[in-house]
């Protein structure tokens, strides 16, 4: 394995110093190394990976420095378009360094939703035409491989990537950030308590679904209302929006790093204006699926962006009490509503992940709402 602090010594040898990205779960010891030891104007965790790569070209603009790129393969999607149409060497010639979390690698046991994204991603970094290498928990001079790297970046003025495999990093104790309020797993059996038995829950990917799916299981309650979002990050709320046009009001369990991932959707609900949407956003501040790096929702008013957007009404509570009486509120009222729940950032939890294969989950849900293809 590799220690962080040696790692970032290395990138910092080869004039690595700035930071941005998306965390990942096999990256998540180097981010807490990066969070308690890169100074805060270097080192911005951003609302989605696109987003993180036209920093770092903003950065190079600026500086004449190499920026980093963090991310998991996940995220390659988010980046394709400002990796080929902004930051290929075709294009502006950006430098830069990716350095992605290889979810899904073929033979190494994962979810489902990372099983393809796996296989193809070295084949995605050749079609994108990014130089590349792998590094593991074998690997013995991390330094070398860096300066082959650095030196590409420089030399031919492009991207060049890093793909990490699983058990790369070693421990590295990480401190998340403390927000005041009751748990998520609270905030889901609050939510789950105010349910009608025709409501259609869609809860967003990560540790949310999980405590869902478990919290109905200690119920002894069917699945068949509940689409769990495994995947796809920060699409769960157009995902409600689409299934709202059954007309089962439908709540969307979202997380704040998701919400900001893709803020946009905010505007589409709210100019779309379903009155059967009730959009729930639990905030802890954190990426509490991939290590407890903090996001922007600390400091930014989610409700008020909401009411900016076209919600009809939004709230705020920090208390069970308090939610199941705003969220009582809301769902009678007229949608698009939104609920933001603060929570304390607590990223272990008890929730094993669904037994249900994803396709079950789909194939139940229609069934229960009439719109299997016949």
């Amino acid at each position: 394995m590799i220690e962080p602090f040696e790692f970032h010594r290395e990138l910092e040898r080869y004039g690595l110093k700035f930071f941005t990205g998306v965390p990942d779960s096999l990256l998540k010891d180097l981010c807490a190394y990066i969070t308690d030891h890169v100074a805060p104007q270097d080192h911005v965790v951003n609302a989605n990976e696109g987003a993180a790569v036209a920093m770092a070209a903003g950065y190079h603009l600026g500086t004449g420095r190499v920026g980093v790129v963090y991310l998991q393969n996940s995220g390659l999607g988010n980046a394709i378009n400002p990796l080929t149409s902004l930051a290929d060497a075709g294009v502006y010639a950006i430098p830069m360094l990716l350095i992605i979390g290889w979810r899904g690698e073929p033979g190494v046991a994962d979810e489902p939703q990372h099983q393809v994204q796996g296989q193809i991603t070295p084949d995605l970094l050749d079609t994108l035409s990014l130089p590349y290498e792998v590094i593991g928990p074998e690997t013995q001079d991390p330094g070398a491989v860096l300066a082959r790297l650095a030196e590409t970046a420089r030399g031919e003025s492009r991207p060049v990537a890093l793909l990490v495999r699983a058990g790369t990093f070693a421990e590295y104790p990480q401190r998340p950030p403390k927000v005041a309020g009751f748990t998520r797993a609270g905030a889901v059996r609050c939510v789950l308590d105010a349910l009608d038995p025709d409501d259609v829950l869609v809860s967003t990917t990560g540790m949310t679904s999980r405590e869902v799916f478990a919290e109905r299981e200690a119920r002894g309650q069917g699945h068949d209302r509940d689409f769990l979002t495994v995947g796809s990050m920060g699409h769960a709320s157009q995902v409600a929006l689409g299934l709202a046009g059954s007309g089962r009001r439908v709540v969307c369990l979202d997380g704040d790093g998701a919400v900001i991932m893709h803020m946009g959707s905010l505007a589409i609900i709210g100019t779309q204006a379903p009155r059967n949407l009730v959009h729930v956003v639990i905030n802890n501040a954190a990426h509490d699926s991939v290590g407890g790096q903090p996001t922007a929702a600390a400091t930014i008013d989610l409700p008020a962006i909401a009411l900016a957007c076209g919600y009809r009404s939004a709230e705020s509570a920090g208390s069970a009490d308090a939610a199941a009486a705003a969220f009582a509120r809301l769902r009678e009222g007229p949608g698009p509503t939104f609920l933001e729940i603060k929570v304390a950032s607590h990223p272990h939890t008890d929730a094993g992940r669904p037994i249900s294969a994803p396709r079950e989950n789909k194939v139940a849900l229609m069934r229960a709402l009439g719109s299997e293809p016949g």
